[in-house]
């Protein structure tokens, strides 16, 4: 599959998200989702040619989920329980990128485990084993937070010391456009170009204070492209941004914007 490079008005994002990552410092990713952040760290560990992986905290995710877990194994008939590393410490481990989306949305008792991985000395202590993990010189924490989403949380003060931050804003029409292009069904690129136009509009009401981030989601954008395939695009727009809404008048918005691009 084809990599598709991390676009943005700005171009001092990359470039300074990648050479925060060559002194080995920890990146966060500050911004509104659909602002390309997982794609810009999925460019930085290509760049870095490093492996990465990723743990999402919007779950309800727990220590086991983050260091591993003890399980029960058979060898010639011997039972032997072994430990299954997670994420963290296979990242640590490794020398890999640890990508953690939506760190803010993690518990209060998950935190001071990822303060341990994201310490300057990267020595760690897993408490579900007892032994002391230091971690690869190669390894590398990238973290993502959205912001303004009901969930989320104030970054806790000392997990935000522990990163140099980098804040990003939409991406360009021209690359929301590839997005749609590479990870939509949708091949009418009338109707592409079109979607692309409408995402604009939002993004201005969004600024504006007139819509919630959450309706200018690309991802919202990539179901309406989809489900446009089969049924018409006034009807998608309803199933994949309006009925997740409440308010009227944000509804009312979003169909007028609509209303300049496609017919209702």
């Amino acid at each position: 599959m084809k990599h598709h490079k991390f676009e943005h008005e700005d171009s001092t994002i990359k470039e300074d998200s990648l050479n925060i990552l060559k002194l080995g410092k920890n990146l966060l990713l500050k911004g509104p989702t659909g602002a390309g952040k997982t794609r810009l760290a999925d460019d930085l560990s290509m760049d870095m040619g490093r492996d990465m992986i990723s743990i999402n905290c919007s779950v309800d995710i727990d220590i086991e989920a983050l260091l591993g877990f003890k399980t029960i194994e058979y060898e010639d008939d011997r039972q032997e329980i072994v430990f299954i590393d997670g994420p963290v410490v296979r990242a640590m481990k490794n020398g890999f990128i640890l990508y953690i989306d939506e760190i803010n949305m993690a518990k209060p008792e998950v935190l001071p485990i990822l303060n341990a991985a994201l310490d300057y000395r990267r020595t760690m202590t897993n408490p579900l084993t007892g032994k002391e993990i230091v971690a690869h010189e190669d390894f590398l924490v990238i973290a993502a937070i959205n912001i303004g989403y009901a969930g989320t949380m104030p970054m806790n003060e000392a997990l935000l010391n522990r990163f140099n931050i980098v804040e990003i804003d939409y991406v360009s029409n021209e690359a929301l456009l590839e997005i749609l292009q590479k990870q939509s069904i949708q091949d009418d690129e009338d109707i592409l170009k079109k979607l692309t136009d409408f995402h604009k509009d939002l993004v201005t009401m969004t600024r504006q204070g007139q819509i919630s981030k959450e309706s200018s989601s690309v991802r919202s954008l990539i179901d309406l492209a989809d489900l446009s395939t089969l049924i018409t695009e006034s009807r998608a727009l309803k199933r994949t941004i309006i009925d997740k809404l409440d308010n009227e008048q944000e509804k009312t918005a979003i169909y007028n914007a609509f209303k300049l691009h496609f017919e209702l």
